[in-house]
């Protein structure tokens, strides 16, 4: 599972080096192929039922590896943007894993106390309790460059037992409504006219990223001892590509520096966001 991983990253860089294209943007366009969509498959594992099942998971635990990875990369990423030297892309890579081991380890062992603090709240205080604190912790992590999403991301791991039940509860509905506006949002920056020059090498990289995601899911699968059937389902469930995908190529289109990594990257994410779901539902 980790040499399928270390693929997803490296096809990624590969592919924009044959390209010609800066490191900078090579190394972007493999965050953007190694990364599933914790969003997309979430919802798929729910609309499908097998949230209960074995190679669950495993699934969960890989999307929770690879969003942890992105508390290093994007410091990383925007270090070199920026053009800072190598120390000050040091400390920031630094900074940001003491940041977020910080925050992993309170969230271990003190998510208990917090848990049992906000059981007894309504769900009003429970939805504002929950909303105000993942924005002061995203805030914090966004300041110590370690990514607002992955310091919302270890709010909820810190939810546990009754609060966890009652946060699902009220925060479901607004995760689908952002999910959607997301989406949309993401669609309003894609011109069709792009698209059409970049489809080949999209399709290309989706069906081989795709494999490894595959390769990805069965192996983890199969180190837990879960049949094949059960393999197969946590492999096509991760092959979904989305939001830190389509964050990561924001951050490129931001940065002017390769002007094909947009359009090449809409539509990647674009054919994965709709096979990925399709995958998984026929396995």
């Amino acid at each position: 599972a980790p040499v399928a991983k270390v693929l997803h990253e490296g096809l990624g860089i590969v592919a924009g080096v044959i390209l010609g294209w800066d490191i900078r943007a090579a190394l972007l366009l493999g965050g953007i192929t190694y990364i599933s969509s914790s969003g997309i498959i979430a919802r798929l594992l729910d609309d499908l039922g097998t949230t209960g099942n074995r190679e669950t998971p495993v699934v969960l635990a890989v999307l929770v590896t690879e969003d942890l990875v992105m508390a290093v990369y994007l410091p990383l990423m925007a270090g070199l943007l920026i053009g800072g030297g190598v120390l000050d892309i040091a400390l920031e890579v630094v900074v940001a894993l003491v940041a977020v081991t910080i925050a992993l380890f309170a969230a271990i062992r003190l998510g208990s106390r917090f848990s049992a603090l906000a059981t007894n709240l309504s769900e009003e205080n429970l939805l504002l309790s929950i909303l105000g604190i993942a924005l002061l912790v995203a805030g914090i992590a966004e300041e110590l460059q370690a990514s607002a999403a992955v310091g919302a991301f270890l709010v909820g791991i810190a939810l546990s037992g009754p609060a966890e039940s009652g946060a699902r509860r009220v925060l479901s509905p607004l995760r689908d409504l952002f999910a959607a506006l997301f989406f949309v949002f993401f669609g309003l920056q894609i011109n069709p006219a792009d698209l059409p020059p970049a489809l080949a090498l999209a399709a290309g990289l989706a069906v081989i990223t795709a494999a490894t995601k595959v390769a990805t899911g069965w192996w983890s699968a199969r180190a837990a001892g879960i049949s094949w059937r059960g393999r197969l389902r946590a492999g096509m469930t991760l092959v979904a590509r989305g939001e830190f995908s389509i964050v990561i190529a924001g951050i490129a289109v931001a940065a002017g520096i390769e002007s094909d990594i947009g359009p090449l990257a809409a539509a990647y994410v674009l054919i994965l966001a709709v096979a990925g779901p399709l995958l998984a539902r026929v396995a």
